[in-house]
């Protein structure tokens, strides 16, 4: 589109003036009772959306091409752009139709982007909504993280592109800043939400007095970031981008917090994604952790819940407390109460932050008040506690008894979604606004009274006053009875079998009730934005009050889970070791149609890694991860799936569990494993919790157990992590050997005629075999395959019991020793070979007959 706007007409040049403010996002032009996008914007709205794309009028010689939404259902059109990660500008327009000429005024009032919506249509109600901004600097990246609906605003410096990436999968924001001239990463490159910003808003400095103006101090030594450059840079970006769209002060984001990995057990992406936290790829909730452990009464509860899980802590001082609280709350069974009383409470947290914003609408401060009268019940049901936490919890829900008795004044009991229509605020409130009210109620009995008095006065029987809005009140008369008119009445409108006429008295009315009308309108917006200012003089109350309200939840359900799930609480050891009596998968348990198998699990300083055999289907994966899952829960704060668990210091959980292609950054299969394989082999410690299953899979049999051993060895040897390594290379159960703290355990199953019987149960020793035919078999394959593999089977067992002929026989498994393959004939050779008898000459020529082999070898 042309610079040159002189070609347009006077609308398309107002538009194409906004557009051009906003060139990246869509933009929503109010005219009437829609708001319409023009040219480029009405075709991607139209794909996007699926809605009419239309041609009407030329500007500048060309059509005009052009889709509506009805402003009324702008919400439900929102919500879907920001889902597919557009942004958009809303432009109003200003003024009476009536008094102008030309187009009206508009402006834009309203940016909404996926990263900073705090409207309640736009949000997931059970989901944090994270705005990221990332900038590198110095030799580390900064990474600042904003949840506005939420007022949390944290910052950390981070070293790694890996951990880079595992903080992204933690967070899932729906927004990125970062810099335009600042090459990506290739995995962030192509990610969904990114938005670049000019490089000017990641200087440090800047940025600093950015912050230092919001939080109004003199350093940032307070919060731990002054010398954080990065992360200060990454922050002052993000606070500029906030006030950009919000058009508005930011009162609730009292500070920020500085976050490091030292107080929390990391977990890199591809960890959090094997785990399944809160995402199964079949897209079923119930299939994952947090749709097992999520059964918050509040919404603020479950995103509170959320972020623990995503976030396991190695504080053992506040996840004691935690469990000390959960306890108690089972041993008075106050769990259930409180829950009752929480199923009341609305989403404090958000209509805080929409209070701070200036957005909170009436049926925000509605659900306010009547969330506050529910706050004394919560603390009557902790009065019996012990538990210090709880205690804590008790006394952050005191708010300044003002703030509610100022709703219960200024709000009436169920009022309308909008300011704007009026009726809001409640009688007795305020003097001027029930005079102008009064005078607007009482109009209808003046007319009528008028009327009457009209009636008689003219003698003119179906005489009746109308209104309407363009040409306000008049007394309307039929054309039989104009000769009947008082001398008084003067003309207003002419209609085809009536006339209407206005009088002195009625104009004063008229003047009078519609200037009141107006005047109680104004008085109430003015009343209701400084309702705002004053609960915004109490957000620092009401954000605690809130926080406390979700934790109080959170451990509510936990406590509830523990009970309705039979989970017990953990102990988390000073010395090293994981001891698990009796675990079971939490998520495998609930889904499952047939009883659970429990199973033990040790892992000692002299017992580090578990070589894992048996069958596929047997458990493997499930006795693997389950383990995981049960370390993950108790750092959490919450009780375990298991008869008792007893676990030492760890310091990251580390998974490779299957693998898919990413061919968006052309890599294979097995690329992938071996990127997540090498990142457990460098990052990995002796705290660390390792679930390895399958190694070398994707490639050559040779070559994927080679991998597997030497894999296996680094971790036995170097870096004695606790490790569980699955596999069905039966030659690594030979590791026990040569390591002590190497121990070989297997998943048990058994044969019934053809088929075969998973008994789901850990035992010691190596299993005696793979049963892949009978599972291949239960998988459907034709019989006629399994008849051919079983011979193939068998073919390849009597090659290598061959290959061993000149070894004694070792029992242990049934399967093919790949190891074994067979002799080099210069091997074969010299063991034929019988020296005693050779002559010099006979001698001479096997020398030459080795040393070509050696050549073609």
């Amino acid at each position: 589109m042309s610079s040159d706007l002189s070609n347009h007409t006077p609308m398309m040049q107002q538009y194409l003036a906004l557009k051009a403010q906003h060139p990246d996002r869509l933009l929503f032009y109010r005219m009437g009772d829609f708001y319409e996008l023009f040219y480029d914007d009405a075709k991607k709205a139209a794909q996007l959306l699926d809605i009419t794309l239309t041609h009407r009028g030329e500007s500048a010689g060309a059509r005009i091409s052009m889709a509506g939404i009805p402003y009324h259902a702008a919400e439900n059109y929102l919500a879907r752009l920001i889902k597919l990660g557009e942004s958009v500008a809303i432009a109003e327009q200003f003024g009476d139709p009536a008094k102008t000429k030309g187009p009206m005024e508009r402006k834009v009032v309203r940016i909404v982007t996926p990263g900073t919506v705090t409207d309640e249509a736009l949000l997931e109600e059970r989901r944090d909504n994270y705005l990221v901004a990332l900038h590198w600097h110095g030799d580390a990246y900064g990474l600042a993280c904003l949840d506005l609906a939420g007022g949390r605003f944290h910052v950390q410096e981070i070293k790694t592109v890996e951990r880079l990436l595992g903080e992204l999968e933690r967070l899932s924001p729906a927004e990125i800043l970062v810099s335009e001239d600042q090459p990506l990463p290739a995995a962030l490159a192509s990610r969904k939400g990114l938005t670049k910003r000019p490089p000017w808003h990641f200087e440090p400095e800047s940025a600093r007095q950015l912050l230092l103006r919001q939080f109004q101090v003199k350093d940032l030594a307070g919060f731990g970031c002054e010398e954080l450059a990065a992360a200060v840079a990454a922050a002052g970006c993000l606070i500029q981008y906030v006030r950009d769209t919000q058009q508005s002060a930011l009162g609730h984001l009292q500070g920020i917090r500085v976050e490091t990995g030292e107080d929390t057990i990391l977990l890199d992406a591809a960890s959090r994604r094997n785990l399944e936290l809160d995402f199964h790829p079949s897209g079923r909730h119930d299939l994952t952790l947090f749709g097992v452990l999520d059964r918050t009464a509040t919404a603020m509860g479950s995103r509170l819940l959320r972020r623990w899980l995503h976030r396991p802590l190695r504080d053992r001082l506040v996840l004691n407390a935690r469990f000390d609280a959960v306890e108690s709350l089972l041993q008075s069974r106050s769990h259930d109460n409180l829950r009752d009383v929480l199923r009341g409470i609305g989403d404090l947290e958000r209509i805080a932050a929409r209070i701070a914003l200036r957005s909170a609408r009436p049926r925000d401060l509605a659900v306010l008040r009547d969330s506050l009268g529910l706050v004394p019940g919560l603390q009557s049901n902790l009065r019996e506690s012990d538990a210090p936490l709880l205690a804590g919890l008790s006394q952050r829900l005191d708010l300044p008894p003002e703030v509610g008795d100022l709703l219960r004044r200024a709000v009436i009991d169920n009022p309308p979604m909008l300011i704007r229509d009026g009726g809001v605020i409640a009688p007795g409130y305020n003097a001027e606004l029930d005079e102008l009210r009064n005078l607007s109620q009482n109009a209808d009995q003046y007319l009528v009274d008028l009327e009457q008095r009209e009636r008689a006065r003219s003698g003119i029987a179906n005489l009746k006053i109308t209104y309407n809005r363009v040409q306000g009140y008049a007394i309307e008369i039929s054309r039989a009875q104009a000769d009947k008119v008082p001398v008084d009445y003067v003309r207003r409108q002419t209609l085809k079998n009536a006339e209407r006429y206005i009088t002195p008295e009625l104009k004063a009315f008229e003047d009078k009730v519609l200037s009141a009308r107006e005047r109680s309108l104004a008085c109430e917006k003015a009343l209701y934005e400084e309702l705002l200012n004053l609960l915004a003089g109490h957000l620092p109350a009401l954000q605690d009050a809130a926080a406390a309200v979700a934790e109080l939840d959170a451990l509510a359900n936990l406590a509830e889970r523990a009970d309705e799930l039979d989970w017990t609480r953990p102990t988390l050891a000073d010395h090293a070791g994981i001891a698990v009596t009796a675990g079971r998968h939490p998520v495998v348990e609930q889904v499952s149609s047939t009883p659970f198998v429990p199973n033990d699990l040790e892992l000692s300083p002299d017992n580090r890694l578990l070589v894992i055999t048996g069958p596929n289907m047997g458990g493997k994966s499930t006795y693997m991860r389950q383990a995981a899952l049960i370390v993950l829960l108790a750092h959490v704060g919450s009780f375990v799936p298991a008869r008792a668990a007893e676990i030492g210091p760890i310091d990251r959980i580390f998974t490779r569990i299957g693998a898919s292609d990413d061919l968006a950054s052309g890599r294979s299969t097995f690329m992938v494993e071996m990127t997540e394989t090498a990142n457990i082999l460098h990052n990995a410690t002796e705290n660390s919790l390792v679930i390895m299953d399958e190694i070398g899979r994707g490639t050559s049999t040779f070559d994927g157990l080679s991998l597997a051993w030497a894999c296996a060895e680094h971790l036995a040897r170097h870096t004695q992590g606790y490790t569980l390594f699955a596999t069905h290379y039966f030659e690594l159960t030979t590791l026990a050997d040569d390591y002590p703290s190497v121990r070989n355990v297997h998943l048990d199953a058994v044969e019934h005629n053809d088929g075969i019987v998973f008994l789901h149960a850990v035992k010691d020793g190596p299993a005696s075999q793979s049963y892949g035919l009978q599972v291949a078999a239960l998988a459907g394959v034709p019989r006629a395959v399994i008849a051919r593999a079983r011979e193939k089977l068998l073919s390849l067992e009597s090659q290598a019991a061959a290959s061993h002929q000149a070894k004694p026989a070792k029992s242990g498994p049934k399967q093919v020793d790949l190891f074994a393959a067979a002799p080099h004939p210069a091997l074969l050779l010299l063991q034929q070979a019988k020296p005693d008898e050779l002559s010099p000459r006979q001698a001479l020529d096997l020398l030459f007959d080795l040393a070509e082999m050696a050549k073609q070898a």
